[in-house]
Order: C-alpha cells, then sequence, then structure tokens
C-alpha cells in the first residue's frame, strides 16, 4: 500500500485548498476554509427559469492553432465542476460534476474583478463614483504607494504603472506575500501576519505612465473594492447584495472572502451558484435590465463594449490570447463585431457574453494549474462554436 502524506491526512485546508485533488471540494466550500461575508439574495424575487435541453456537447470546434474537439470532450478534458448555457434566457445546458451541486456556491476567482466592475458602473450611474478621479480622493491612504498619482479609470482598465507580476507559481514572489496578506495563505516562519490594505499602501510604482499598458494585477481589482466602499459608506458585501445581487433574480447568496481586518477580496473571493452566475451574465447581456429593472447602467455595459484602449492591449501581456481584444472596466473584450465580451478565472472560471447570439455561457473548474492556456484557447473556442450555432 503506498504511504499516505501529512497533506493528504489533513485534507483540505488553507495551505493546501487550491492544489489538486483538494481543490475540487474546497473550491465549493471556500467558506468552511477563509471567513467570508454573506451577499444577500431577495428569495421574495427568484426568477424562474425555463429549461429546454438541447444537443450542446455534440458540437464541433477548432482553435486558431489549429486544435479539434466537441464541447462534449472539451468538459471532459478541463476539469468541470459545472457548466450552464442560456439562450435568449432559456437554459439549454446544465451540467454538475464531482462535489458540485445547484445549491453549492462555488468560488470564481477573477471573474470577481468583472463583477465588480459591474457595481462600479452602478456607483458611477448613481453619482457616488468618478472614474476619472484621482485613487487619494478615495483612499487618502494610498499615498507613496504605486496608486498615489492614477486614477480609478486606470484601477478599471488595468493600465496602472505598477511594480508587481502575478506569479502564482513562485513562493518567493511578491504575490505569495500578497496572498498571505489576504489571508489565502498560512502565515510562514516568523513572518507578522499581514492585511490587504497594508499590503496595498505598500505596492512600488513602475517607470512610465498610468494608462498606456494593460497590465493584469489583482491588487488593482482589490484596491477597487475598497474605493467602492468608500465612496458609498457601505462595505462590500452589503453594497452588492443592494445594488446587484437582490435584483437578478438570485436563488442564493453569494459569499466574498475578507482578509484578517475585514476587508473584501472584490478581485477574486467572489462565490456563486451556477445558476446566479448565469442570470447575472444574462442581466449584462440584456442591457443590465432584469424584469423591467434598470440594474447596472446600459451606458455603463455600452462603455464596456465600445471603450478599452486596443494600443494598450497590444503593448500589454494578453494579445496573443485575444488578438484584437481590449479590457475595459474589468470585463475582456473578445469580439466588438459580435458584442462578445467575458469575464475569466484561474482554474478555468467563465462567463461568456455573446450579444448578437443571445447567448450566456458559465463554466465552473477545479483546473490542477492557474493557467494553461491549451486549454484556455479550447474553451473559447468551443464557447465561440456553440454561440454560433445557436445564433
Amino acid at each position: 500500500m503506498a504511504p499516505v502524506d501529512d497533506q493528504a491526512r489533513q485534507g483540505p485546508n488553507l495551505a493546501n485548498w487550491r492544489l489538486a485533488p483538494f481543490s475540487q471540494w474546497s473550491f465549493s466550500h471556500v467558506s468552511e476554509l477563509i471567513p467570508s461575508a454573506m451577499i444577500a439574495h431577495d428569495p421574495s424575487c427568484v426568477a424562474i427559469m425555463e429549461e429546454v435541453p438541447s444537443a450542446i456537447g455534440a458540437i464541433a470546434y477548432q482553435t486558431a492553432v489549429g486544435e479539434v474537439g466537441t464541447v462534449a470532450s472539451m468538459l471532459a478534458n478541463s476539469s468541470t465542476d459545472g457548466f450552464l448555457v442560456l439562450h435568449r434566457g432559456t437554459i439549454v445546458a446544465e451540467h454538475y460534476a464531482g462535489q458540485f451541486a445547484r445549491h453549492r456556491t462555488h468560488i470564481v476567482f477573477s471573474v470577481s474583478k468583472s463583477i465588480t466592475g459591474s457595481l462600479a458602473g452602478v456607483l458611477v450611474g448613481s453619482g457616488q463614483l468618478d472614474p476619472m478621479a484621482n485613487v487619494l480622493h478615495y483612499l487618502p491612504e494610498m499615498a507613496g504607494s504605486a496608486y498615489a498619482d492614477t486614477q480609478v479609470r486606470h484601477v478599471l482598465d488595468m493600465t496602472v504603472a505598477i511594480d508587481f507580476e502575478e506569479a502564482y507559481l513562485d513562493p518567493h514572489s511578491d504575490f505569495m506575500r500578497y496572498r498571505r496578506a489576504i489571508g489565502w495563505n498560512p502565515v510562514q516562519g516568523q513572518e507578522s501576519a499581514s492585511d490587504l490594505r497594508s499590503f496595498l499602501s505598500s505596492t512600488r510604482r513602475a517607470s512610465g505612465q498610468h494608462g498606456q499598458i494593460y497590465h493584469y494585477v489583482s491588487p488593482n481589482s482589490d484596491l477597487l473594492g475598497l474605493i467602492l466602499e468608500r465612496a458609498a459608506g457601505v462595505n462590500f458585501s452589503e453594497l452588492l447584495s443592494q445594488h446587484i445581487w437582490r435584483h437578478i433574480g438570485a436563488e442564493m447568496p453569494a459569499q466574498i472572502t475578507l482578509d484578517r481586518l475585514g476587508a473584501p477580496r472584490a478581485a477574486g473571493g467572489v462565490s456563486a451558484t451556477l445558476r446566479d452566475l448565469a442570470r447575472f451574465g444574462d442581466v449584462m447581456r440584456c442591457d443590465g435590465v432584469n424584469n423591467g429593472r434598470q440594474v447596472i447602467p446600459q451606458a455603463w455595459i455600452d462603455d464596456i463594449l465600445v471603450g478599452g484602449d486596443p494600443d494598450a492591449w497590444r503593448r500589454g501581456g494578453m494579445s496573443a490570447f485575444i488578438k484584437d481584444g481590449r479590457y475595459r472596466s474589468c470585463w475582456y473584450i473578445v469580439d466588438r463585431q459580435r458584442e462578445t465580451f467575458c469575464a475569466i478565472g484561474i482554474h478555468g472560471q467563465w462567463i461568456y457574453i455573446d450579444r448578437r447570439a443571445e447567448v450566456v455561457i458559465v463554466k465552473l473548474s477545479c483546473q490542477p494549474t492557474p493557467e494553461d492556456d491549451a486549454t484556455d484557447r479550447q474553451v473559447l473556442a468551443a464557447f465561440s462554436a456553440i454561440a454560433s450555432t445557436l445564433a
């Protein structure tokens, strides 16, 4: 019999929760591992979703580099926990696997950024937030940090000139110090416990001007969460509940992880059910409207689809993945002609919206590595094939 190591005996914990095989359980039980706040829904306004199953699995795709497959093979080969396709608001495919189930929440990692960016749009629409204001207008305690001379718009669009890299697998990087500050990794050795605000105030300015280069940095969106709290005078979980989660027809509360001092992980800490994420995506598809109510300003969504600096994108690190893409208000613009945009999170989390095809696709996963370019290419190609088939 093979020996059982100490990690396996312990089961999922703060040191291993993002590693396979523990992640298959922990990604849908995050609040049992990390302090979390509830994002309340409105049980009296749950949107009933019609179901008309379709043979989605047989749809074939081909990637830009010639890889081929079917939707069924993509799902089988990408550690899928949950998958749902809406067409004109109707469920045409829904699938659960492993430890995941309909009424469980699942962490969405950086899909949280797009949710946060949409919440920012609500505050802009109400006049509580000025995207062109300096960050110090809302958070004067960031003086001396990388954010001291940047605008909220730079934070929204990932064009802050900051000396920081998303080094997911480097144990000695600033990124791991950041992970410990937000409470996602245990404190090491004699190190003192830190917190999110302290980490953000210690960030270093890079050379060059803000606004010139798309540079993906998760601390930007955590800072945005703090800006929204300060602008509205309400904590993030309640703010998201008040303005979005109570008004999309959600059937379950969502959650967001907190650091040891209660700061929200707006960049990656949201957990929600598969269906509620689809409901949120469908509100974005429908000009921000649900059941006759303007939840997210249409002007904000219109700006996501036409905004974003193509030159900043080309200078950044993802132009090979989405050739003519943009990044605007925490959303990726995939195809402006088809009005296709998406939210993407590590380990295989997606909300994909094709407005011309009237399609919303949500995929939740426990892929063993944070980034997997080959899998992402196939997922994106499969989504595009689904939308084209249903259009």
